[in-house]
């Protein structure tokens, strides 16, 4: 699909999203989660590209939602919070992916899922700090100094996390579309011709992975405003799985991918949970099942398949 047609499909999903909000009230809170969602797993888009998939970017998500719980207290502007807690992703991405580019495949997996539960035993522990299990209840927080809360809270949460998704996607489109993507894509076939060329796969592939944990840094921050609540349980492994579900369930042909796929997996979610209370696990286990077996490259190239037919 040409980049006018993968544009002209995002601002779509964009207003249909807006209109879904409007005539749907409590949908609202589910779309903004599903775009928080659909964020992170933008990030592990370009680590894919790259042939390698991260099982711990969890770690990511919960640090910018407890640096948005922590921060509140002091500086309780959303505007102020969102930024920071990605900025900080983004440096500890950068400290731990310095470690982590050094290993491929199974190993890059599993050292960063141990990072992600190192930090979820950290937050459990540390109880006089972050309460545990029970976890954080952030202060009130506050948007070009009107509060955030109620309808209009909703809104510009979901505007948010619109306008990121837009500009986050736009990004990776072209980053994917440069000697960048290039790079990813020889990393996966066959990184030594990366070295003969002089192009260091290390650093291309840290370059990626500080991307993905900026995009994972603002999820959590979107994740934290929008529940106003955040427990350890962000950064564990399963979080990390759902990452994971949600990029296959979407495909990896597209940035709009990762989106499709959140809102599917969301949407299925609340669906299975409201129908099949006890076996909704179930029921997103048959849908990725049936998603690997009838549709290997997920919702995404169900479209384009479908496109090409036409």
């Amino acid at each position: 699909m040409t980049r006018r047609s993968e544009t002209l499909f995002a601002l779509a999903g964009a207003v249909l999203i807006l209109v879904l909000a409007y005539a749907v009230p409590w949908l609202r809170f589910v779309l903004t989660i599903a775009l928080a969602k659909g964020l992170a797993v933008l990030g592990i888009l370009l680590l894919l590209r790259a042939g390698q998939v991260s099982f711990g970017h969890a770690l990511y998500l919960a640090l910018a939602a407890y640096t948005v719980a922590f921060g509140a207290v002091l500086v309780p502007e959303a505007l102020l919070l969102l930024p920071a807690a990605a900025l900080l992703a983004g440096i500890v991405g950068l400290l731990i992916g310095l470690f982590v580019v050094r290993y491929r495949e199974i190993f890059f997996g599993m050292l960063n899922l141990a990072l992600s539960m190192v930090f979820y035993s950290v937050l459990e522990k540390f109880y006089a700090l972050t309460h545990g299990a029970d976890g954080i209840r952030l202060p009130p927080v506050t948007v070009l100094g009107r509060p955030l809360a109620g309808e209009t809270g909703e809104w510009t949460v979901l505007g948010i996390a619109l306008v990121l998704a837009l500009a986050c996607g736009a990004l990776v489109r072209v980053a994917l579309a440069s000697p960048l993507g290039e790079a990813l894509a020889g990393i996966k076939t066959r990184e030594t011709r990366l070295d003969f060329m002089g192009v260091s796969p290390k650093r291309v592939l840290l370059a990626a992975y500080v991307a993905s944990a900026v995009m994972a840094g603002f999820a959590g921050a979107i994740i934290a405003l929008t529940t106003r609540h955040v427990t350890p349980a962000l950064s564990y492994w399963t979080t990390s799985g759902e990452l994971v579900f949600i990029a296959i369930l979407g495909g990896a042909g597209s940035v709009l991918g990762p989106f499709l796929g959140a809102a599917a997996y969301e949407l299925t979610r609340v669906y299975a949970a409201a129908t099949f209370a006890n076996a909704w696990q179930l029921v997103l286990g048959l849908v990725l099942l049936a998603v690997i077996v009838f549709a290997p490259g997920g919702i995404w190239g169900m479209i384009t398949s479908r496109r090409r037919a036409a």
